[in-house]
């Protein structure tokens, strides 16, 4: 078996957005996780085709993305995807925390990201999902 890094799927319409993401989390969000690689996507037609295709580990959702956010997004793949994988919205305000607690998401990340904390929530979901290291 060989060990491959778990797969992060991270969307935003924003190309910047999606660079501050993926630097904030890190190829190796935490040592018991592993390694990761992102898939960075810029529509939701490019979500819904990665997650389709049921290799993505965790996704990473903009919930300011435009013309369709993170926030209502994560509810649809919540809705219409068996065994949907964990969910992280990123927002912008604190106060719209409780609007990625509606989306079903596991976690949220507010801006400005704090890297030792969005490695930290991204590996916590991580586990918490008890996602293997290991795939085959």
């Amino acid at each position: 078996m060989s060990t491959q890094p778990l797969k992060i799927l991270v969307f935003s319409h924003r190309p910047e957005v999606r660079e501050s993401i993926v630097t904030a989390v890190g190829r190796r969000p935490a040592a018991d996780v592993g390694r990761v690689v992102f898939v960075e996507v810029g529509t939701v037609s490019d979500v819904l085709m990665e997650m389709d295709g049921g290799d993505i580990d965790l996704a990473i959702l903009d919930g300011e993305a435009q013309p369709t956010g993170g926030i209502g997004l994560c509810r649809q793949l919540k809705d219409e995807i068996a065994d949907c994988p964990p969910i992280v919205i990123a927002v912008r305000r604190k106060d719209d925390r409780w609007l990625a607690t509606w989306s079903r998401a596991e976690a949220v990340l507010v801006h400005p990201l704090d890297p030792l904390t969005a490695a930290e929530t991204v590996a916590d979901v991580l586990r918490s999902q008890r996602l293997p290291v290991v795939r085959g």
